[in-house]
């Protein structure tokens, strides 16, 4: 029997592997169980960690650290590949509000946690864990605690660090639905009329491509050939299917337009008025249910690196004249396909020919789901690698007495988003199936909780028995609250939201699923997890360097 006690207590490689198994294995079950139809998820990993540690349970350092510094690496890697697209897309002018709003929780979060340190005194390292847990962002815990081993501080200890997030978590996830619910009394939204208002503003916000019938009416278009169409277009369309000469045919660029032809186009909503105005009026006809067409539709998932690596428009392969691109699926964004779109693996394009020529870009683009359920590891261990090198440089700076560095989570994290958006023009091919880079997601952070928390629970005791945990709880609420509550009213009054985007906004901003999970069973629909989408890539990435700079300007 005293080997089994031995087991548990003495240092070993099979010793760790028990209390990490162990810790994560009653973690993730217990994060199943719902409290006021709240879960926690994953972070009862941490709690069940320091709990064990608390009890006397605790593992080699050394091997300690590697496996919290290696799930980190991983968990923020994989949150790169994940948002980079959306990253990218996030930025650009029609989702530019919601990402400032979001940034103005981020920043007023940061400047309530220096303000707290200025009143209290407290250790910046341990207000930067309060922080972390008041807004439910794990990454940001990651980051703070790296920061302070590259830095050396002594004074800090990254197990209180861990405490002070552990303490404060509850009262993030509680505190930002709280939060939700506040904003409802104060801005007096009735639910029934906030998604009455969102079925009409639905219909004219929409953004996704549509397809109309046109007759062709514009005398100037006549014999003429259908680029010609294109050229006085600013945007892209598609013409996907045309009536000529009593066929339904894919049309070329080259064909001649002539009077009576019927154009079935694929067009943004906002174009469309400017297209009628070139074409003509609406058609009576259905392209696609004319009898005497031999055209068929089909869905093709890119598989073939070979692809996507040029310009769509520079394929040949891609230039056959009884088959049309019609739309791209890309994570979740459909857009109309042009000659300047570069594939990447994993694109759903739809596709609009013959048989024969369906068949002929179906070989072209692969289609071959085996391919993509097997990611290749290589590009992703050389991105992690890169990143690695990458927060390793020491940046000096003239206030700092150690040169800087961006650590092991915004290193990864940054090669991670510039890979995920620009690595096919490198040959470097990180895609990985969502359930692959899920696994490896939720292995990373729970063997990350499961270090800090076998690291850090021998001051549990310590830290209610002095009071220290007590006045973690107020500083959570302070900065959980109040940039929420502020931008969430200035959302709706200057900027004109519906509450259900905030909703998912404010979820957003605090990278805090279990209140996306709330607002969108109060909504009913999936409007708050369009806005959360939005503003989560740049959040994640706001939060980790936050608390990376917390810890190096005022450690």
């Amino acid at each position: 029997m005293n080997w089994f006690i031995e087991l548990f207590l003495k240092e070993s490689v099979a010793q760790t592997v028990l209390l990490y198994a162990i810790t994560i294995s009653v973690g993730i079950w217990m994060g199943r169980v719902k409290f006021f139809g709240i879960s926690f998820g994953v972070t009862w990993v941490l709690f069940i960690g320091i709990f064990l540690s608390y009890l006397g349970l605790t593992v080699n350092k050394e091997i300690e650290h590697f496996l919290k510094e290696f799930g980190l690496i991983l968990f923020v890697y994989s949150i790169g590949l994940q948002v980079g697209p959306g990253f990218f897309a996030s930025l650009r002018k029609n989702a530019l509000s919601n990402n400032l709003l979001a940034a103005g929780v981020v920043l007023s979060g940061i400047a309530i946690t220096i303000g707290i340190k200025f009143a209290t005194g407290n250790q910046i390292g341990i207000l930067t864990g309060v922080m972390s847990g008041a807004v439910t962002n794990t990454p940001g815990l990651g980051a703070a605690q790296a920061a302070v081993k590259d830095l050396h501080l002594v004074s800090v200890d990254n197990s209180v660090i861990t405490l002070a997030y552990a303490v404060a978590y509850p009262f993030g996830v509680f505190g930002i639905i709280a939060s939700l619910l506040i904003l409802k009394k104060v801005l007096g939204i009735n639910i029934e009329n906030e998604k009455e208002r969102h079925r009409k503003l639905d219909i004219l916000r929409s953004n996704k491509p549509i397809s109309v019938h046109l007759n062709l009416e514009n005398e100037q278009l006549i014999g003429q050939p259908l680029r010609k169409l294109f050229e006085l277009l600013k945007e892209p369309i598609v013409v996907s299917r045309m009536k000529h000469n009593g066929s339904v045919i894919t049309p070329t660029p080259d064909i001649i337009l002539q009077k009576d032809d019927v154009l079935l186009v694929l067009t943004s909503k906002a174009q469309l008025e400017k297209v009628k105005m070139f074409i003509g009026t609406l058609s009576n006809l259905n392209l696609k249910e004319e009898p005497e067409s031999n055209l068929i539709s089909r869905h093709i998932v890119v598989t073939r690196n070979e692809v996507t690596h040029k310009r769509l428009g520079d394929l040949a392969e891609m230039h056959q004249n009884d088959f049309t691109l019609t739309r791209l699926n890309r994570a979740g964004i459909e857009m109309v396909t042009n000659g300047d779109i570069y594939l990447q693996l994993g694109d759903t394009v739809k596709v609009v020919g013959t048989e024969q020529g369906v068949e002929e870009v179906t070989k072209a683009l692969g289609n071959s789901l085996k391919r993509l359920d097997v990611p290749d590891l290589a590009p992703i261990f050389i991105g992690i690698a890169l990143g690695v090198i990458l927060g390793s440089i020491p940046f000096p700076m003239a206030s700092m007495p150690v040169p800087v560095k961006i650590g092991m989570a915004g290193g990864p994290l940054i090669v991670a988003l510039l890979l995920s958006r620009y690595g096919n023009y490198f040959y470097l091919n990180n895609y990985t199936t969502n359930s692959a880079n899920l696994m490896i997601r939720e292995l990373g952070i729970a063997i990350f909780l499961a270090g800090v928390g076998l690291g850090s629970g021998h001051n549990l005791a310590s830290a209610f028995t002095s009071g220290s945990a007590w006045n973690w709880i107020w500083m959570a609420v302070c900065i959980t609250l109040i940039p929420l509550l502020i931008v969430g009213i200035v959302a709706h009054k200057f900027f004109k939201k519906t509450y259900f985007e905030i909703c998912g906004l404010l979820a957003g901003a605090s990278t805090d699923p279990p209140a996306l999970a709330f607002a969108l069973k109060m909504a009913g629909s999936d409007i708050p997890s369009a806005t959360y989408a939005t503003v989560y890539p740049l959040t994640m990435i706001l939060r980790i360097l936050g608390a990376q700079l917390l810890i190096l300007f005022f450690s």
